[in-house]
């Protein structure tokens, strides 16, 4: 069995961080996935793949991953520097502002 461990990155529409802070290892799909000719539903007989687990750091999955003898590969996340504005998103609307707001 292969897997990867890596750190999930945030979704595209959203800013915030949710569901980033955990670790999740994954396995590899061990076949390649089938049309189904009737529904057109793609299928994989690999049940491993619909398996995701989620671990507080990186070191307690791949503790996991040793103790259960899986092959796993770390995926390193990049840092991505935090967009945040000194007065925050309210400092829009402030009474003491001095300079016009326009869009």
């Amino acid at each position: 069995m292969r897997a990867r461990i890596y750190k999930p990155a945030r979704t595209a529409t959203q800013s915030g961080v949710a569901k980033t802070r955990h670790w999740v290892l994954e396995f590899v799909s061990e076949s390649a996935r089938e049309i189904d000719p009737l529904m057109g539903w793609t299928s994989n007989a690999d049940t491993q793949a619909q398996v995701r687990l989620r671990f507080s750091t990186k070191e307690a999955a791949l503790d996991y991953a040793r103790e259960h003898g899986i092959d796993a590969v770390v995926q390193e996340p990049h840092s991505r520097k935090p967009n945040i504005r000194p007065g925050g998103y309210g400092e829009n609307f402030a009474t003491r502002r001095r300079q016009v707001w326009t869009h």
